[in-house]
């Protein structure tokens, strides 16, 4: 039999390994989600967005029911939705 304290048995340590890693430098750590082309197009659809509302408000037929509220304000505002979608889905990434 061992007569051997086990409190005095050294235990290796283990390290948990890092679940999130820190950034390198200071430029990783405030890189924004889009890059610079996915913002632009974005706030250019948004002015889509806006400019198709505004059209389709101008119409001035009873309920909307005349061509800048049926066809041209619905159009534009549909063109505003596209250029959101490849302005999200659009590659800007320099390393990937």
């Amino acid at each position: 039999m061992d007569n051997r304290n086990p409190k005095s048995i050294p235990r290796p340590t283990v390290s948990k390994p890092d679940l999130v890693s820190e950034p390198k430098n200071v430029a990783e750590k405030h890189m924004f989600a889009f890059g610079r082309k996915n913002y632009l197009l974005m706030f250019l659809g948004l002015a889509f967005l806006a400019v198709g509302f505004i059209i389709m408000s101008l119409d001035k037929e009873p309920y909307g029911f005349g061509f800048l509220g049926l066809t041209l304000g619905p159009i534009v505002v549909f063109i505003g939705f596209l250029i959101e979608f490849f302005a999200i889905m659009a590659n800007d990434r320099k390393n990937g």
